[in-house]
């Protein structure tokens, strides 16, 4: 019997935090403690309160139906959270969707939306969900370069004539991962005119948008005037309360959009358990004290890091938002090698920016998922790592 995968999922290769983990399990059998700064799962907990809701409706026996879609108080507890946190507003009833996480709409919203042979402008580098997404469903990728020189914000004007006349949707995330950078209202605003004079769909991803440091602006795209007139956007309770594994997100914005991204949903799943709806409103619905003490965390995390990583010679610029580092890798290194090379010899866990796409090569990601005390330590193993290689080199050259 020939079993085989279909022609799409047969062009996908085992991800990178498989290989990783992989290397990761075969460094501790041999011993080595090893530090993971490479998946993007936080390791704080989520609010207590959170966490007692949760409970009390896992003890109703009524609780366990199926829910179908949002139920009418999240839709407004995001309506809430919008209008509060970025000064939003967005109709509960037909600009918000729930969804089990944000990387669940954005898997399945290019099934929904793209046909075989339209274009997609996806970031690179970028979060990988974005290329898988727009690959099952048959479109075309065409990469936007973020690079340094342009403060990792995608040059719409050096995009062809003949590119554009043939997309559909265009892929954005500020903050981002794995490029932590920011956008200003002057770019989103650029975007929007972009959209509109092409009958762009626009589609952002602010699944970060809770862990902006430094006292940057959190700019939703939806608080630019004409957001929903060309886009949606996704968020996540995922990062901010940091309840990952309940799978709960939302997008909000374009009518249209959110009711065909609905509409396919509606064959697929039959909707997030009541209990975790009903823990999500109550973070939706706080005072919020909880956000700024994580951001506190979270820049206290990134300092140690970074300081660290001075003191041993590499220095890398702060990053302005997200639970990542997005660090160029010392000369003479492929960003494989490198993150290999550091599970090997330093027993710490990085990803290679290469698996976030072409411009990722010559980078590295790092989660600030661990104390600042492990992170510490972390920076120290790397510290001896490049001080031995560099002493090998300097040997190899006598």
């Amino acid at each position: 019997m020939n079993i085989s995968p279909s022609e799409k999922v047969g062009k996908f290769t085992t991800g990178i935090f498989s290989e990783l983990a992989t290397r990761k399990q075969d460094a501790m059998k041999r011993g080595v403690d090893v530090i993971d700064l490479s998946v993007g799962s936080p390791d704080l907990p989520p609010p207590d309160f959170v966490v007692d809701t949760l409970v009390k409706y896992a003890q109703d026996p009524n609780s366990y139906g199926y829910t179908l879609k949002g139920t009418p108080e999240f839709n407004e507890a995001v309506r809430y959270f919008y209008r509060v946190r970025y000064g939003v507003e967005v109709d509960a009833e037909r600009e918000v969707l729930q969804l089990m996480g944000s990387q669940d709409g954005l898997a399945h919203l290019a099934t929904a939306m793209i046909n075989p042979g339209d274009y997609v402008l996806v970031p690179d580098p970028g979060y990988p969900i974005y290329e898988a997404s727009v690959e099952l469903a048959g479109g075309i990728i065409h990469p936007m370069p973020l690079t340094a020189e342009n403060g990792f914000l995608p040059q719409l004007n050096v995009i062809p004539d003949e590119i554009v006349k043939k997309t559909k949707m265009m892929i954005i995330s500020y903050p981002g991962n794995p490029v932590t950078a920011l956008a200003d209202e002057a770019f989103f605003s650029e975007v929007i005119s972009f959209a509109k004079k092409n009958e762009i769909m626009v589609v952002h991803d602010f699944a970060y948008s809770e862990l902006i440091f430094d006292d940057h602006p959190q700019i939703s795209f939806m608080s630019i005037p004409g957001a929903k007139e060309v886009g949606i956007e996704f968020n996540s309770l995922s990062k901010t309360f940091n309840m990952a594994g309940c799978r709960i997100g939302y997008a909000v914005g374009n009518r249209e959009a959110l009711d065909i991204l609905g509409t396919l949903k509606s064959h697929i799943d039959y909707g997030v358990f009541y209990p975790i709806q009903k823990a999500a409103e109550m973070a939706l619905t706080s005072n919020f004290s909880l956000l700024s003490e994580q951001v506190k965390e979270y820049q206290s995390r990134r300092d140690a890091l970074i300081s660290g990583l001075a003191e041993g010679g590499w220095h890398v610029p702060k990053t302005s938002a997200t639970m990542f580092i997005w660090a160029q890798i010392p000369a003479g290194w492929k960003s494989r090698d490198f993150s290999y090379a550091l599970i090997e010899k330093a027993g710490v866990t990085v990803v290679p920016g290469d698996a976030f796409g072409k411009q990722g090569e010559g980078y590295v990601r790092m989660a600030l998922v661990q104390p600042a005390e492990r992170l510490k330590e972390a920076a120290e193993r790397i510290k001896l790592f490049l001080g031995k290689k560099l002493e090998c080199e300097k040997s190899s050259t006598l």
